[in-house]
């Protein structure tokens, strides 16, 4: 743990979500983070869609709670990191559903022994 730069230590621009995901992979190194990351993000998802189906947009809050509430504790207490949505907003946004996709589809670890290289030069 610990041993990831945080997104608040660099000083780096990124011009593509493709340039960032390496980065981002970096910041997501340990499972039970990228698992309370796809956790957070499924109870934002259905939060929206409720308060879509309910017509009732005071649920909003609660979706943000629960979606950045279970990264937040994957990267403080799991990968030793502070999250890099504090300094890449937007594409840790875009990332978030990049990784949600690979790991509904299994495809999480490949990408990870894929960008090894790549990721390295950010640990």
């Amino acid at each position: 743990m610990g041993s990831i730069p945080s997104a608040g230590k660099l000083s780096m621009e990124f011009r593509t979500l493709d340039d960032f995901w390496p980065f981002y992979i970096a910041q997501h190194m340990n499972r039970t983070n990228r698992r309370l990351h796809f956790l957070g993000t499924t109870l934002g998802l259905v939060v929206l869609a409720a308060t879509v189906a309910l017509r009732e947009p005071r649920l909003i809050p609660a979706g943000f709670v629960l979606a950045y509430g279970s990264a937040w504790l994957g990267h403080f207490r799991f990968e030793g990191n502070k999250p890099a949505t504090f300094q890449y907003p937007l594409l840790s946004f875009r990332a978030d559903f990049r990784m949600y996709g690979l790991m509904w589809t299994g495809g999480m670890e490949a990408e990870i022994i894929r960008l090894k290289q790549a990721i390295l030069q950010y640990r």
